[in-house]
């Protein structure tokens, strides 16, 4: 009786423990968030208060974003068009060309296509900071340093080998049978890849194609590099552009954060879901 007491004991305390832990982690994680909130509903010149709260919170720093009235401002929404331009291209570029070379390799049964597979995984092997210079040289030299392509270019070639790899992983979990019986059928390899692996590959097309959006939203360097100013400048380089003053206006700096981060808010559920079911698989 005792032994069985003392084990309750034991398990009530460790859930305790790992309750405490998670919401210290919550906190935690949630303080930012909750920071760059608080700022966005301040004035300008609230914003260095040691207040914890907002001392008069306003939707006036939403108002500026949105109507595009200061300075820093003017081609928000155009910024914003230059965004989902480069995450849709990417996404989508990434899904072709990923799915093409899983199914080659997976389905095709080519000799020794494991290689390219691990040849294209090498490039992470390289940060991608090192080849920022190297980049910016072989866009100078077919004048693309400032044109979407050149962004596009760059995200697809890291997001494409994550890819290739995750789609291999899912497509080893169709039967072959299926494409046997499609080829039975008449089926030709372009018939089969539309009508049958596309399908099935669905869920991981998803969570693929969310995740090559997010990396090019998200990405600064090389669209800093690589898009000199114009009108193909995209959000984050536009948002660093507020901190090159003395007075950084920070309110409208995180009002414009909020709204550039609505977007991946709205598939972050989504993709977690399904990286999760992926990384089981992988697993």
């Amino acid at each position: 009786m005792s032994i069985a007491r003392t084990a309750r004991r034991e398990r009530v305390a460790s859930n305790a423990g790992v309750a405490l832990v998670s919401v210290v982690l919550l906190i935690w994680t949630l303080l930012p968030i909750y920071n760059i909130i608080r700022v966005s509903l301040q004035a300008k010149e609230e914003v260095l208060s040691t207040s914890v709260w907002p001392l008069a919170p306003s939707l006036t720093a939403f108002d500026t974003v949105f109507h595009q009235s200061f300075w820093l401002l003017k081609t928000f929404w155009s910024q914003m068009g230059n965004s989902f331009y480069i995450g849709i291209a990417v996404a989508l570029l990434t899904l072709a060309i990923g799915t093409l070379t899983s199914f080659v390799i997976g389905r095709m049964r080519i000799r020794h296509g494991w290689m390219l597979t691990h040849a294209a995984l090498l490039t992470y092997t390289i940060p991608m900071s090192f080849l920022a210079i190297p980049f910016y040289a072989i866009m100078g030299k077919y004048g693309l340093t400032n044109s979407p392509i050149a962004v596009i270019a760059v995200e697809v070639t890291f997001a494409t080998p994550y890819a290739i790899f995750i789609f291999q992983q899912y497509g080893a979990s169709i039967p072959l049978e299926l494409d046997e019986a499609a080829r039975i059928d008449g089926a030709t390899p372009l018939q089969i890849f539309y009508r049958v692996y596309l399908p099935l590959m669905a869920p991981a097309m998803v969570a693929i194609g969310t995740y090559a959006l997010l990396l090019s939203w998200n990405e600064y360097l090389y669209a800093f590099l690589l898009l000199s100013g114009g009108t193909v400048v995209t959000v984050p380089v536009a948002l660093g552009k507020f901190l090159a003053g003395d007075e950084a206006p920070w309110n409208l700096l995180m009002a414009a954060s909020i709204v550039y981060a609505i977007p991946p808010l709205i598939r972050s559920e989504e993709q977690t879901s399904e990286l999760q079911s992926l990384n089981n698989l992988v697993c």
